[in-house]
């Protein structure tokens, strides 16, 4: 008989989120996530968009940089993300055997199109890109893993969205559909009605919606109960990725992620 483990949570736990909540440590990863969304930040910097005095934030910086989470640039006081926080993301995409098996067909994805190839998941109803094999033109489409994107405006997103309930688009709509180019869709009628025209033709397409200029084609990954659990996608410059390149490019890509469902143990749904 397998020997049992201890559970992590006390016996006389009850879920009062506020009453165990660890403040120090909340706002440590608060910082730490700001942090994580620039290029390199001041302790001015830091200390207005945590709403911190610097003091605080000063403290907070040099404990992450004990452990290696963040790092200071010399000169100008930057601080960065350090690479102790990389190998503790790192198991999060261990444990993801999707990015594992999708890796090979990434790369040949680039290969045959030219183009940048993307792996990307959803989290809390946004598009966190995962894992990326760059093509090796000049102009690229760059999404660095851990990027997240709105869904309508994305993709994978509208892969994912595709095959997902009605009313949970439908909720996700309600949020909000922030509109960034012309082309981006900006009412619930209208990205339904693009929803059903991506599960005809089997993948999704990303039409400038996001930034001019750049298109992106995806389809989605399964799990073994026939849900989206992941995308994959290729995308780049709309004068290389034509509309009349998109369908072709769309099959490729379609394969690749039935490859990948297969690869993990998942179902391609019969509707497909």
């Amino acid at each position: 008989m397998a020997e049992s483990r201890p559970r992590g949570r006390p016996k006389s736990f009850h879920d009062k989120t506020a009453e165990n909540t660890i403040q120090s440590l909340d706002r440590a990863l608060m910082i730490l996530r700001v942090l994580s969304e620039g290029s390199g930040l001041t302790l001015s910097e830091l200390a207005a968009r945590t709403g911190q005095s610097a003091p605080t934030v000063y403290r907070v910086l040099t404990t992450l940089q004990t452990h290696g989470f963040a790092e200071i640039e010399e000169p100008g006081q930057f601080w960065h993300v350090g690479g102790g926080a990389f190998r503790v993301g790192s198991q999060f995409l261990r444990r993801t055997k999707v990015v594992e098996r999708a890796r090979q067909p990434m790369d040949r994805l680039m290969r045959e199109t030219g183009e940048t190839a993307n792996l990307g998941v959803e989290m809390r109803d946004q598009v966190l890109f995962l894992s990326q094999v760059e093509t090796h033109e000049t102009i690229r489409a760059f999404f660095a893993p851990g990027t997240l994107g709105l869904m309508h405006v994305s993709g994978i997103g509208k892969a994912l969205l595709a095959w997902y309930p009605e009313a949970r688009v439908r909720a996700i709509a309600a949020k909000g559909l922030a509109l960034y180019t012309d082309r981006s869709i900006g009412e619930e009628a209208a990205l339904l009605d693009d929803l059903a025209a991506t599960r005809m033709r089997g993948f999704a397409l990303d039409d400038e919606e996001r930034a001019e200029g750049m298109r992106c084609v995806a389809a989605p990954i399964f799990n073994a109960y026939g849900e989206p659990v992941a995308g994959l996608s290729v995308s780049g410059p709309a004068f290389r990725l034509t509309a009349e390149r998109a369908a072709g490019i769309g099959a490729l890509v379609r394969a690749a992620a039935d490859e990948v469902t297969e690869a993990t143990g998942g179902r391609i749904p019969e509707a497909l």
